[in-house]
């Protein structure tokens, strides 16, 4: 088979053993997937860690050096969100910035018992970024990653589900997690906690599935729909959440119609107007488009519509713009490059898919290519000038300094 023939998914350039085995669990994955992915909650005890990902410190940067504004943080106290302008202020001289996290009103909502929830970390924060790129690559869903920092013997939010799974991992502080089983199974995005409070209500009063205390280095899994409410113990704790959008078989059913409804846009009588002062559906007008439905059903691929939607999904790895265009301007021989991270690479016969757009390859280009691919760093001499500068220019490769 030539590599024209062939077609293939690439996750990512990312090599090294697995972050969910290594960092997250304490089971081989195998048995995570058959026994807990999606089903029960895991919670696992490990040795060390995870100040290579986060810090009080880096919380303290982030909130008074980044320059951050409010969709990066909400604050919470006594189960409920606080509003926008009571934590955030004008950026200053030069600023038009009216929205900008004011470290002074944080910290008195802190030392006031509230709790700080840094969002999407995997945009302004490297380790994190580096680290949910992986994980997500591995999962094959889309993963975010927020900060929990809760004062002492405080508890942000009142029992509830998520309608996404997660990985919390304690940084530092310790806190009580109490948990219990759902009031509903796999609860999809448009079905939150909130349309079910008394039953959420009702479930935290019986025995918990689990009532544990996280130290740093522990990571508790939670499918979505388990209840949980944790509560910080004797210091400020400060955990990550790791969200996992997972996709699913609704998400599957919503492509499969927007792939049908696309086929029926091409049948002249599905297009034809209802009949003149009509007010209720005909029979033989539903059992028409039931039928043509149903046929057009044969024919439709959701994998197309799934796929962009994915890739929509996440960013790829970070491109530095100087750093890109100096390796385009000084490109010679000995230039290293490595395929970007997290774009999300599909080879079909010579056609190259990927989060930044798509690529018409020769069987020679798409071999050099493929090598990338499996995350080798190669020099402008091995792969030519010309492939090298196109690979730069559409952003899927970046430079690597010797």
């Amino acid at each position: 088979m030539s590599p024209a023939d062939d077609a293939g998914q690439y996750p990512g350039a990312a090599t090294g053993p697995g972050v969910l085995t290594s960092r997250l669990i304490d089971i081989p994955q195998q048995l995570f997937a058959e026994e807990h992915w999606g089903r029960k909650a895991l919670l696992t005890h490990r040795a060390g860690d995870f100040a290579d990902l986060f810090s009080p410190a880096a919380v303290d940067e982030l909130i008074s050096r980044r320059g951050l504004r409010s969709p990066f943080l909400r604050v919470a106290k006594d189960g409920e969100t606080l509003p926008v302008s009571s934590f955030t202020s004008p950026g200053g001289v030069g600023a038009t910035i009216g929205d900008q996290l004011d470290d002074t009103a944080l910290w008195r909502h802190l030392d006031a018992g509230a709790t700080l929830v840094l969002q999407a970390l995997q945009r302004t924060w490297e380790p994190i970024g580096d680290f949910v790129t992986r994980l997500a690559e591995e999962l094959g869903h889309p993963v975010q990653a927020n900060a929990y920092i809760t004062p002492p013997q405080n508890q942000g939010f009142d029992d509830h589900y998520d309608v996404h799974d997660v990985f919390v991992l304690q940084i530092s502080g310790t806190k009580r997690w109490i948990i219990h089983e759902p009031v509903v199974d796999h609860p999809l995005r448009d079905q939150p906690w909130t349309d079910r409070r008394d039953e959420v209500a009702a479930a935290a009063t019986d025995a918990p599935a689990i009532d544990a205390v996280l130290e740093p280095g522990d990571v508790l899994y939670l499918p979505r729909g388990w209840l949980h409410a944790a509560t910080a113990q004797g210091e400020v704790s400060i955990h990550l959440t790791l969200g996992v959008h997972t996709w699913t078989g609704h998400a599957v059913a919503e492509q499969l119609a927007q792939a049908v409804t696309t086929i029926l846009r091409d049948d002249p009588e599905i297009r034809a107007s209802l009949p003149l002062g009509v007010e209720e559906l005909d029979q033989d007008i539903v059992d028409l488009v039931k039928k043509r439905f149903a046929d057009a059903l044969d024919q439709a691929d959701p994998r197309p519509a799934f796929h962009r939607t994915r890739r929509s999904q996440a960013r790829p790895a970070p491109l530095g713009p100087l750093a890109q265009l100096r390796a385009v301007n000084d490109l010679g021989p000995d230039t290293l490059v490595s395929w970007r991270g997290g774009l999300d690479s599909t080879v079909t016969g010579s056609r190259l898919m990927t989060r930044v757009g798509w690529l018409d390859l020769t069987d020679e280009e798409l071999t050099a290519v493929r090598r990338l691919l499996d995350g080798e760093v190669l020099t402008c001499g091995e792969l030519g000038t010309h492939l090298t500068r196109r690979l730069l220019r559409a952003g899927v490769v970046v430079p690597v300094q010797s």
